[in-house]
């Protein structure tokens, strides 16, 4: 990429773009929830960095571009990345509508040359993404492998030979080896209960704690090993770390006889939360953004009236595996969400409780992250957490709710007739959010003063988008928009605003927070990472000028 950023210059670009918005990320709040659970204070936002075709599409290069990509993840809003398997997978599979091999869902062994990148590549990119205040989430798979792939016995200490320390997986619950919920596919799932198998896991987490820089653990599903298990993984190697489990099972899956079996999907993977001490991913919002209406979004584990129960959900769309991929056969695509859904969807996970996952594809290949670096704005700026309240409103089409932050309360429209804010609340509200011709509308009580700065008018923030054309860049320098308001630097090239979408490079763009209706004039600049004084090119002629206003565009050019 000609205009990658160096990974050792990024601290500055991140928080000079997120401290001129008025939403700079807080100290990492760390720690535990009130009832023990690893959600790492609740102020993550995770982006899932890969997709199913990954491995052919960037084929043992996939590291080097997150490398590069550090700075600009961190300058979106991420606080925190679900990286790939980071062990080898020999596999290689075709159904004729569908392939994949290589991914890192068949566990082999712990060696970390794979089809993502080598060992050391994976090392650099971890340490670029930690310098860059991104929290390092590995995909972790010990639940199963293929019998088919050879040399992948379990080596034991010395004298005690080779063993394979894997489970029958008769296809039904007798006889087998597994300590939680039966694992019936993948030809063989691992014994977690044995000593080493469980010890050889433990070691591994701590080693990718040490040496891979690991900030948490995303596991992979959840079945066939214990949510028990999981804690005990967790308390050994990394306690206060963030964690996360995939249970994708319907409660109609389980059966007859066990109580899940017509329990909800809530309630299902709130068990799972409960006995591993981890957040679970909130396939109960799937689920109903599958086969509900927009309404019915409300009965998501994030939108329980207990905030026990919204802190322990991790929010998604789509992701590797439910949706699509570019490349090859679109990827797995098992369960993807309606296009005309995915733009409401990210509305709704962004300025609501729980903990959301963007998926890369969305974000970095398909064309949805002006909205989403919009949405990362106004939560930061309201102070969503995965605990914070909600309040859903009836009476009107589609879905209405009111959502507190520490610092402000949003109101969230969408797909609904509801005509303003006070329709809902008696508080006073400033549009922060209005898209897809007003199927997306989000209201926000912040003002100047409830944004960390002097913004000079009496207004609330809008979305303005910023473009700048021919940013011709050199290594190590991106293009920045600076002018006359406190949130574009006051004209201070050090507290300029970085442009981060380059899909369409040398063009550069951005959706900044700006005051309403004030009078803005601004330039683009050439700037360099390492040194924020250092500006290598000013726009020539006067400057661009225009009045705030939300939706507004803006637009400048070397």
């Amino acid at each position: 990429m000609r205009h990658a950023l160096s990974t050792t210059r990024l601290a500055l670009a991140a928080s000079s773009l997120l401290l001129t918005l008025g939403t700079a990320h807080a100290a990492d709040l760390a720690g535990k929830s009130p009832a023990g659970v690893r959600y790492h204070g609740g102020d993550e936002i995770i982006l899932q960095g890969f997709h199913w075709n990954t491995v052919r599409e960037a084929p043992n290069a996939w590291y080097d571009r997150l490398r590069e990509m550090a700075p600009t993840i961190a300058a979106d809003g991420f606080s925190a990345i679900w990286m790939p398997v980071p062990w080898r997978d020999f596999s290689s599979w075709s159904d004729g509508a569908n392939s994949g091999g290589g991914e890192g869902y068949f566990w082999h062994d712990f060696n970390k040359n794979g089809r993502y990148g080598s060992d050391g590549q994976l090392k650099q990119a971890a340490a670029a993404l930690n310098a860059a205040k991104v929290k390092v989430l590995y995909d972790v798979v010990p639940n199963h492998m293929n019998r088919g792939y050879p040399d992948k016995e379990i080596n034991l200490p010395a004298g005690q030979g080779f063993w394979r320390h894997d489970c029958s997986d008769p296809g039904n619950y007798a006889n087998d080896c597994d300590d939680g919920d039966r694992f019936m596919g993948g030809d063989a799932d691992l014994n977690t209960a044995n000593p080493q198998v469980y010890g050889m896991f433990r070691d591994e987490f701590a080693n990718l704690r040490g040496n891979y820089g690991a900030g948490g653990f995303r596991f992979d599903f959840v079945r066939g090993y214990a949510g028990e298990r999981v804690d005990s993984w967790m308390s050994a190697a990394h306690d206060n770390a963030f964690c996360v489990g995939e249970l994708w099972k319907s409660p109609s899956e389980y059966p007859s006889w066990d109580w899940r079996n017509t329990a909800s999907w809530q309630q299902v993977i709130k068990d799972w939360s409960d006995r591993a001490k981890c957040p679970v991913f909130d396939f109960a919002l799937k689920e109903r953004m599958q086969n509900g209406s927009i309404a019915d979004w409300k009965n998501g584990l994030n939108g329980n009236p207990d905030p026990r129960w919204r802190e322990v959900a991790v929010t998604f769309i789509d992701n590797h595996d439910t949706g699509y991929s570019p490349g090859q056969n679109g990827g797995q695509h098992h369960w993807a969400l309606r296009d005309d859904l995915v733009r409401q969807a990210y509305a709704y996970i962004l300025s609501s409780p729980g903990t959301p996952v963007v998926y890369w594809s969305h974000m970095y290949d398909w064309g949805q992250g002006p909205l989403i670096r919009q949405l990362i704005q106004i939560r930061r700026a309201a102070g969503i957490r995965a605990d914070s309240a909600i309040e859903f409103h009836s009476g009107y089409s589609g879905l209405v709710a009111t959502v507190q932050g520490t610092a402000q309360t949003l109101v969230i429209a969408l797909g609904s007739n509801l005509d303003n804010p006070g329709q809902v609340s008696s508080a006073s509200f400033n549009q922060a959010l209005g898209q897809d011709n007003g199927q997306i509308r989000i209201w926000t009580t912040g003002g100047s003063g409830d944004n960390g700065g002097d913004d000079g008018g009496d207004g609330g923030l809008v979305s303005v988008n910023f473009r700048c054309d021919n940013g011709v860049t050199q290594w190590g320098d991106s293009v920045y928009a600076v002018g006359n308001l406190t949130q574009l630097g006051s004209w201070n090239p050090a507290n300029a605003v970085r442009l981060t979408d380059v899909s369409s490079y040398p063009t550069w763009k951005g959706s900044i927070s700006l005051p309403a209706q004030q009078a803005v004039e601004w330039k683009c600049i050439v700037r360099s990472e390492a040194n924020p004084s250092q500006v290598k090119t000013w726009q020539p002629g006067g400057n661009n000028r225009l009045t705030s206003a939300a939706g507004a565009s803006t637009s400048g050019s070397f």
